[in-house]
């Protein structure tokens, strides 16, 4: 009977791993909503008790949901030239007659001749026919249907899986990003010591404290996960004050720190890069020093903007140039931000060099 084989829409395509799914909701409620249907149908004009045509539909429907729920599981094993869909559909096809005889048999009253010597013989024919006609095709284009919704799931996943390994090269070329920049800061920084203890100067022991003091505070930020700005900030600080210990009448710094920019995260090093390139490549060079400035402040939108302005020798002295560590920074705010990120440096007057970069913040 044609209703009962709809119920095969949740059936999938290779055994499940047990049984429950036999008895899914989704498969009892499509056999009871169509063959009621089927039932409403041959209503009309049925002139045998109502109880006999409810019988023969739900019983047929449940015979189809258990043979086809049967193919899927068993056998386990199949011939290679066999394919489960097949063996189910057939399944479902040679059920139809079968299930139609013994519902046929089983409503006949006791004292009554068989079905077959009777006019009952045509309903049982007309059953019949429409549910050959009927079921397999249903059973075939629900086994279409669930393929189609495993291809998409599949596809979902694929995509899903891309995505992760997608991030996690992301991931991995940030760490290797940083690690390019950690040892790029820690030699430049243990060149100025070596300076002032070559030189003989009173300030190296006191130097070399606070050097150790600084490592002890950012080795353990340095890792290649996200910061904080307020680690940023710190970690600036501490730098600006090593700087300042090795050349005190050359370096003034101050930072100015907007409200609501602590908790922002950010690539590691990113403030640390800005502030030891105007070091490095503005104030160190310059004979009278200079001055640096840091501006932290949250913009509208949520993003945010980072500013150090130097008043060194200037990009002409420099060479115009990012630098390798202004380069590397530009390459780790694309790789996080995905272009979203910008870095931007000019050069102030009368001398020096402002490097804005402004972000979103950078999500978990």
């Amino acid at each position: 009977m044609p209703p009962s084989t709809t119920t095969f829409a949740a059936g999938p395509t290779s055994p499940p791993s047990t049984w429950r799914a036999l008895f899914g909701w989704r498969r009892v409620r499509t056999v009871a909503i169509v063959c009621a249907l089927f039932t409403l149908l041959f209503s009309f004009g049925w002139n045998a008790p109502m109880w006999k045509l409810v019988a023969r539909v739900y019983g047929v429907g449940l015979a189809l949901l258990l043979v086809f729920g049967l193919f899927e599981q068993w056998p386990r094993r199949l011939p290679k030239w066999m394919a489960r869909w097949a063996l189910q559909v057939a399944g479902v096809g040679v059920t139809v007659p079968l299930a139609f005889f013994v519902a046929f048999l089983l409503t006949t009253a006791a004292g009554d001749p068989p079905f077959w010597k009777t006019s009952r013989l045509q309903g049982f024919m007309t059953f019949t026919f429409l549910g050959m006609l009927v079921a397999p095709w249903t059973a075939l284009a629900a086994l279409l249907r669930h393929r189609e919704a495993k291809v998409e799931k599949q596809a979902s996943d694929f995509e899903l899986e891309r995505s992760e390994l997608a991030r996690q090269a992301l991931d991995a070329r940030m760490r290797l990003l940083t690690a390019q920049a950690q040892p790029h800061f820690l030699f430049n920084t243990l060149a100025n010591v070596q300076a002032l203890v070559e030189a003989g100067s009173p300030r190296a022991p006191q130097l070399l404290q606070s050097l150790t003091d600084y490592l002890r505070a950012a080795v353990p930020r340095l890792d290649g996960s996200a910061n904080t700005l307020g680690q940023e900030l710190e970690l600036v600080r501490a730098y600006l004050e090593l700087m300042q210990m090795r050349m005190p009448d050359r370096l003034a710094f101050a930072l100015h720190i907007g409200t609501g920019v602590h908790l922002l995260r950010c690539p590691p090093m990113t403030l640390l890069t800005l502030v030891e390139n105007a070091v490095q490549h503005g104030i160190d060079p310059s004979e009278e020093g200079g001055r640096i400035d840091v501006y932290a402040e949250l913009l509208q939108g949520g993003r945010c903007r980072l500013r150090v302005l130097d008043t060194g020798v200037g990009l002409q002295a420099t060479g115009g140039g990012l630098g390798t560590g202004l380069s590397a920074l530009r390459e780790r705010l694309h790789w996080a931000y995905g272009g979203t990120a910008s870095l931007e440096l000019c050069e102030v007057e009368p001398h020096g060099v402002k490097v804005t970069i402004e972000f979103s913040e950078l999500k978990p």
